[in-house]
Order: C-alpha cells, then structure tokens, then sequence
C-alpha cells in the first residue's frame, strides 16, 4: 500500500531545539515526586499540531508492519537543518491510558497513517528550498518481506547503478 499527500508550512528541528523542564508525577505509593524531563520546543508542538490537521481522513489507514518514507522537505531558508523526526512524530496514532474496570488500558484516540514511527525501516529524505511554500511532500509505503530481506544483506547498495 502506498500512501501520499502534502503538509504545509515549514518544519521546525525537533533535535537542536529541546528544553529540559522539571515535571512531577506520582511514584507507586502516591507520593509526588519531579524529575527532570526533555521537551519539544514551542515551535516543534506547533508544527506538529498543524501537521496532525492537515494528514488527509484518506491517508489515516493505520499501516501495520515494516514501512518505507520517503520526504522532500522545502524549507523557505537555508538555515535549518534537514530534520524529519517531528512529521513523522505528527504520522503516528494518538493514544491515551484510560482506566476501565481497574486496568489501564490503550484507546486509540486518532488514527494515523501508521501506528507508532518504530515502524520506518527505510527513510529517505530530501532537502529543497522553497521560500514561497515551505512544505513536506510524503510518501509512505509499506515493505513487503522480500524487500526487507533485500535491505538487510551486507553488500546491497540501493543506489548503485546495477540495484
């Protein structure tokens, strides 16, 4: 299966950008307790939120298994760096913990194009510039067993002229 479409807008680093912040949460006896925790930057949680919007209801199929992403991200500078990990953070399902009957369980709060970014065996990505419309332009597709195969020999080299 293979699944394409567009998100606007430019893409911040989620990598160069991190803020250490002190969080609390409750230990296993229900004391409070904080510790130190790494955050997005306020830019990332934006573009992020703004890529969740614009993923199309079509493109939300939840891909299982091993899956090929291949980007080319137009940045409207130079300047940033070449960073895919807040889209595809934005190409992942939503969860929450819920508890029913006295067990915590998974509910799935929306769908995305795959289950959790673990999921990427293969990444491809590409730099441009675009100072009009900065955007990401995705291709996901999922990888079939030979081709996984294949990816994992020692000597195989995808962009060798003979591949």
């Amino acid at each position: 299966m293979r699944v394409e479409f567009v998100i606007h807008g430019e893409p911040a680093s989620k990598a160069n950008s991190r803020s250490i912040v002190a969080r609390s949460y409750r230990d296993a006896t229900g004391k409070v307790r904080t510790r130190p925790m790494s955050i997005k930057s306020d830019k990332a949680g934006d573009y992020e939120r703004a890529a969740l919007l614009q993923v199309p209801p079509a493109a939300r199929v939840e891909l299982t298994g091993p899956v090929r992403v291949t980007m080319r991200i137009f940045y409207a500078t130079e300047r940033p760096d070449l960073d895919e990990s807040v889209i595809l953070d934005a190409l992942q399902s939503r969860y929450r913990t819920v508890r029913r009957k006295g067990r915590d369980v998974r509910e799935c709060l929306r769908k995305g194009v795959f289950a959790n970014d673990r999921q990427v065996r293969q990444k491809f990505i590409f730099h441009g510039i675009d100072r009009a419309n900065p955007r990401a332009e995705i291709i996901v597709e999922t990888l079939q067993a030979q081709q996984i195969a294949l990816a994992l020999e020692p000597d195989f080299d995808p962009f060798s002229e003979c591949a």
